[in-house]
């Protein structure tokens, strides 16, 4: 469970947000909106525990995160809002370095699996500087199959995809709730999921 109790923030002396609260249980997610600028990166980074608020506390499993931020860095996969991708490198090559950043194994097979599932086939041996905008895309958010976690916490992920990507990734956030994992997602499109919580800043 992440929950999260009268969050406020500022940047550079003016206020961003404030009174923010969020509860989500296994299963469910969280749509946040706003107007660029609102505040949904800086929220998003609270959550995630890069940044602390000004007022409030952020909690997983009951218990404060600040406290307790590896068991809660175990369970979550941050995707942020630039794809934190290396451009000489292949999206293989790319999957699996990030993986080694965390010590955490990942197989040629399960790595050619996330990325077909992102329609890379045939460009898994590319340097990535040879992709497009979303094609590099797909490559970060092909590691919300080879990073084990509950909690997913993504910063505009649907940028540059098409609408058949957009409703795959969809389907595999649908996938991953359905397994009782939780999501918190910034978007300005219209997510194509049922149920969820709005958060308006």
């Amino acid at each position: 469970m992440l929950s999260a109790s009268n969050l406020s923030c500022s940047r550079g002396g003016r206020p961003l947000f404030a009174g923010v609260d969020l509860r989500l249980e296994a299963g469910q997610w969280a749509h946040v909106r706003g107007a660029n600028g609102a505040g949904k990166t800086s929220l998003l980074r609270i959550l995630t525990g890069l940044s602390g608020p000004d007022a409030g506390e952020v909690r997983w499993n009951g218990e404060p995160i600040a406290s307790n931020r590896a068991a809660w860095h175990t369970g979550l996969l941050y995707l942020g809002h630039q794809p934190a991708i290396k451009d000489d490198l292949t999206p293989l090559e790319n999957l699996r370095a990030a993986n080694e950043v965390e010590g955490l194994p990942l197989g040629d097979e399960d790595a050619l699996r996330a990325l077909r599932r992102f329609g890379l086939k045939g460009r898994e041996d590319l340097p990535v500087r040879f992709l497009s905008a979303g094609q590099r895309r797909r490559v970060l958010l092909a590691r919300t199959m080879t990073r084990p976690a509950q909690a997913w916490i993504l910063d505009e992920p649907l940028t540059a995809l098409d609408a058949h990507a957009v409703n795959d990734f969809s389907s595999l956030i649908a996938e991953h709730l359905a397994r009782g994992g939780i999501a918190v997602i910034t978007s300005h499109q219209t997510l194509p999921l049922a149920g969820g919580q709005e958060v308006e800043l």
